[in-house]
C-alpha cells in the first residue's frame, strides 16, 4: 500500500496530471469556441479565416490556448508559465508552414502534426519548470492571494 500512496504524492504524478488537465482544457477550448469563431469569420464576410491554412490553424491554437490558459489560472498557476505555455501551443504549427510552403507537407499534415505536436511541446515546456508542474495544485498561488516566500523569490509573478 504505501507504493500507491506514494505514486499519489510523487512528482510523477503531479506532472503527469498538470499535462493531462492542460491537454483536456485545450481540446475543450478548441471545441467550445470552434463554432463561434466560425461564425463570426462568416458573418463578417472573412472567408479566408475559413480556407486559409495558417489562419485556420492560428485560430484553432487560440482557442486550444484560450481554453489551457484559463484552466491553468484557475488552477494557480502564475502568468508567465502560463504564457511559456501558451507558446507551445502555436510552435508545432509554426515549424510545419515552411513544409507546407515548400509543397512538402499538405493541408491534413499540417493539422496532423501540429497537433500531435501540441502535447510533447507542452511537456518540454514542463521539463523546464519542474518546480511549477512537479507541484500538487493546492501549492500554486492563487490568484488575489498573497504569495509565498518560496514563490516570491521566483521570477516573475
Amino acid at each position: 500500500m504505501t507504493g500507491a500512496k506514494s505514486w499519489w504524492t510523487s512528482p510523477a504524478r503531479h506532472f503527469l496530471q498538470h499535462l493531462l488537465e492542460m491537454t483536456a482544457a485545450m481540446f475543450i477550448g478548441m471545441g467550445v469556441l470552434a463554432m463561434p469563431a466560425r461564425l463570426l469569420w462568416e458573418a463578417l464576410g472573412w472567408d479566408f479565416m475559413i480556407e486559409n491554412l495558417v489562419a485556420r490553424t492560428l485560430v484553432m491554437a487560440t482557442n486550444m490556448t484560450i481554453g489551457m490558459a484559463l484552466w491553468m489560472r484557475i488552477r494557480g498557476h502564475r502568468w508567465r508559465p502560463i504564457l511559456e505555455m501558451s507558446l507551445a501551443m502555436y510552435l508545432p504549427f509554426v515549424i510545419m508552414y515552411p513544409f507546407y510552403f515548400g509543397g512538402l507537407a499538405g493541408t491534413t499534415g499540417v493539422m496532423v502534426v501540429g497537433h500531435v505536436l501540441m502535447v510533447p511541446a507542452m511537456a518540454v515546456v514542463m521539463l523546464f519548470r519542474l518546480d511549477e508542474y512537479t507541484l500538487p495544485h493546492s501549492m500554486h498561488r492563487r490568484a488575489g492571494e498573497p504569495e509565498t516566500k518560496e514563490l516570491a523569490a521566483q521570477p516573475d509573478a
